[in-house]
């Protein structure tokens, strides 16, 4: 379950972010993830679980944002979803898209701690 290495990355990356802005821990992470990422987000919440253990964010909850796979459609102009399995022709000229717009995000969008004890 590759879940598990990304849940430890978002903590350490969460960690380091509450330490650089001088906060203690860490009540919440917010992630965009996108369709075609290849994360499943219910693993993802469960790999955080484990992996905040024993650190600041031990009490956090992992806020999953899902983000649509779009492709763009050059010959008319069309946005459309991918769906999963992606399927990449256009609905309205049905020609091949070549630009994939959004689907693969994988990012940290918003980390929520709670000031450090002065």
């Amino acid at each position: 379950m590759h879940e598990l290495s990304i849940a430890t990355a978002i903590v350490e990356q969460a960690e380091e972010i509450a330490r650089a802005d001088g906060a203690g821990d860490v009540s919440a992470v917010t992630v965009r993830v996108g369709e075609l990422a290849g994360v499943v987000p219910d693993a993802l919440r469960f790999a955080f679980e484990v992996a905040r253990d024993g650190t600041p964010l031990a009490a956090a909850r992992l806020v999953v944002e899902q983000v649509t796979a779009q492709a763009w459609c050059g010959g008319c102009a069309e946005e459309f979803a991918v769906g999963m399995p992606p399927f990449f022709w256009c609905p309205r000229c049905d020609r091949p898209s070549q630009e994939l717009r959004s689907g693969r995000e994988l990012e940290i969008t918003e980390v929520e701690a709670v000031p450090a004890p002065r």
